[in-house]
């Protein structure tokens, strides 16, 4: 059994057993609700600069496949759950979650009671967190904790975007529509895999670009539609696409998913702010105020669009949480923009929310349902 110790930067210290790699990680401590899909959230650009904590106690119970991957690799920080399971039972199982993590050269702790660190960060919001493996010095773990750089202060995109440009084209037959497929430009933020096969299924070609994609690089792909994908850290730090919205507007259609929509309601003249926790996992309440429907959809994210900060920018509120009232969704008055702050492709509803998204996605190309 290996030593490990989780640190949080108001003091606290919390010892237990460690899986994975040995040594040591540092970031937000952020939990998420869910109860599966850890593969997706392991290898979610999101979590980057982040220690991922499961509120449910047993996790890896099914083992991992790789199927279900959002990204080639492992992208929080560290994994903090009450129990990882040993001896997963899954005809699709090719390694365990222990193997996984060491892997991938990730630190995780078990033996944590996960249902108070979650009570503490509802409590206090996130904190800063250090997770150590092969040792159990709290003093050390606290002390890494508090000398690290708070998510806001951190640059975590250049750390998950593409290094440079590349197409997909869309799945043959499947554009209905008159004329050829239509050519969406994806700004890669951090982008889900699920993301990119929910707009190749519909039959649109993709050209994803790297983050620092300046207006006139876009223009040379001679888009149809911009698309903002999702990421990590304050969208404020996005600086290059939310110049790269404001360029588009108007132009042509534009729209994000989480990040994505953060971005826009930045470009477009809004502000956001940082969540006390977030909202994470695969069962957050989402009215829709337009069609005055509730779906139950999965969510990743720190930052919010400031409701109040909307005035004069065009924008409007279609979409609310149904926890805490804050903003799920945008579109514009009189542009073909659109936005939601929740994850579609993640199909929690299992597919509503997929189908709501993706088919406005077609229908501003001018495409067939």
């Amino acid at each position: 059994m290996m030593k490990a110790v989780l640190g949080l930067e108001d003091g606290t210290v919390i010892k237990g057993t460690g899986f994975g790699a040995e040594g040591t990680a540092c970031g937000e401590l952020v939990f998420t609700t869910q109860f599966t899909g850890y593969e997706e959230a392991l290898t979610d650009p999101s979590y980057k600069g982040q220690l991922l904590m499961f509120t449910y106690p047993l996790i890896g119970n099914y083992g991992v496949s790789g199927e279900r991957f959002q990204s080639d690799n492992i992208h929080a920080e560290g994994l903090v759950v009450r129990e990882a399971c040993k001896n997963p039972s899954h005809y699709k199982s090719t390694r365990t979650i222990h193997k996984f993590l060491e892997d991938e050269g990730k630190v995780g702790i078990e033996g944590v009671d996960t249902r108070a660190l979650t009570i503490k960060t509802r409590e206090h919001g996130n904190l800063r967190a250090a997770l150590i493996t092969g040792s159990d010095d709290g003093e050390e773990a606290v002390e890494m904790a508090r000398n690290f750089p708070r998510i806001t202060d951190q640059e975590l995109i250049s750390l998950v975007t593409c290094k440079e440009a590349y197409t997909i084209p869309g799945q043959k037959g499947a554009w209905k529509g008159s004329g050829k497929p239509k050519h969406a430009v994806v700004i890669d933020l951090g982008i889900k895999r699920n993301i990119l096969n929910c707009l190749n299924r519909r039959g649109i070609d993709l050209t994803v670009v790297p983050a620092t994609a300046t207006p006139s690089e876009i223009e040379s792909y001679d888009p149809d539609l911009l698309f903002v994908s999702n990421g990590p850290g304050d969208p404020e730090m996005a600086t290059d696409a939310i110049n790269a919205v404001k360029a588009f507007a108007g132009t042509v259609p534009v729209c994000g998913i989480c990040f994505g929509h953060q971005i826009i309601s930045l470009a477009m003249g809004a502000r956001t702010y940082k969540l006390k926790f977030g909202h994470r996992g695969g069962n957050q309440p989402v009215k829709d105020l337009v069609e005055h429907k509730v779906y139950i959809s999965s969510q990743n994210h720190g930052f919010a669009t400031d409701a109040d900060s909307l005035e004069g920018t065009g924008l409007y509120v279609t979409h609310i949480n149904a926890n805490d009232g804050t903003v799920e969704g945008v579109a514009h008055k009189d542009l073909d923009i659109f936005s939601v702050q929740f994850h579609p492709e993640a199909q929690a509803g299992p597919m509503d929310t997929e189908k709501v998204f993706f088919d406005r996605v077609v229908k501003s190309l001018g495409g067939e349902l």
